[in-house]
């Protein structure tokens, strides 16, 4: 027969007989954290092979579903639990020392009194307190209301968080529509007048030409040719046989036609002071004449 050693089983694999509401959920939290701190359980459990990687307690349903619970908490650090492994050619052997190791642990609890695995009451009669064992049913009340109770503040603690996620999101939109919210408003702004425009230029009414301005911007007659390309000298003596300009209006058009070329006869007027389109009306029929 080899030798007797723990090995490790992975806690998913086990199964228990007993219900976990026989153990009070305080106790099951307090001894996982206990396991997770220390790095494992120091007491190994016993099981029983009943598939090719599947188990049951034997004995250790508290350190179980301590494990179970451990496993809970940090899935990194509760995957295994210690425990010996009953195989055919030890299993009876191993049992029988079970069996003397459990009623040792009776006799020691009856002689100190105690009541192990069992909650009591204290009931306070005068100055004299009586205590009573609690019926199983009574105690499984007990353990799933204090399951009940750890179940209502996880889901509290859970609520908190997703509210503190939910109020950091609407903060990140708040944030967001504030610092958007200037451009969208000089969009839109900037689209109502461009609309605005597009309907004023709409409704404006056509252009209606003078007629004194008409044959100015209508000609194309040698007089604008003359303004721009004749001897000034020839230019300024045909201008002054008109009789409608004065020496300084004739001085200037020849100055500015050194400038640049006269386009049209309303930029002679446009860029002559002085000279108005009536005037200028004047000129082109003395011209043509």
């Amino acid at each position: 027969m080899k030798k007797l050693s723990p090995s490790l089983v992975a806690v998913k694999r086990i199964t228990s007989a007993v219900s976990r509401s026989n153990f009070a959920d305080r106790d099951l939290d307090k001894l996982a954290r206990l396991i997770l701190d220390a790095g494992g359980l120091i007491n190994p459990i016993i099981v029983r092979r009943i598939g090719m990687d599947a188990y049951e307690i034997v004995d250790g349903n508290l350190e179980y579903y301590a494990a179970a619970r451990a496993r809970e908490i940090d899935g990194s650090k509760g995957e295994t639990i210690g425990a010996f492994i009953l195989e055919p050619e030890n299993e009876e052997l191993l049992l029988e020392q079970l069996e003397i190791l459990r009623k040792t642990a009776i006799t020691e609890n009856a002689g100190e009194n105690e009541t192990p695995k069992e909650l009591s009451i204290t009931e306070s009669v005068g100055e004299n307190p009586v205590s009573e064992p609690l019926s199983s049913f009574e105690q499984r009340l007990i353990n799933i209301e204090a399951r009940l109770e750890n179940q209502i503040n996880e889901l509290k603690a859970e609520q908190a968080r997703e509210k503190q996620v939910l109020a950091e999101r609407i903060q990140e939109v708040e944030n967001l529509f504030s610092q958007q919210l200037p451009l969208l408003i000089e969009a839109e702004l900037n689209r109502r007048i461009e609309r605005l425009k597009l309907e004023i230029e709409a409704a404006k009414p056509p252009a209606v030409e003078r007629p004194s301005v008409t044959p100015i911007l209508s000609s194309s007659m040698p007089l604008l040719e003359a303004l721009n390309t004749q001897d000034k000298a020839q230019l300024k003596a045909s201008l002054e046989a008109t009789k409608f300009l004065k020496a300084p209006v004739i001085q200037l058009i020849l100055k500015e036609r050194d400038v640049r070329p006269f386009v049209s006869f309303a930029n002679v007027v446009e860029r002559i002071k002085g000279l108005t389109d009536k005037t200028m009306i004047k000129i082109i029929d003395c011209w043509q004449k």
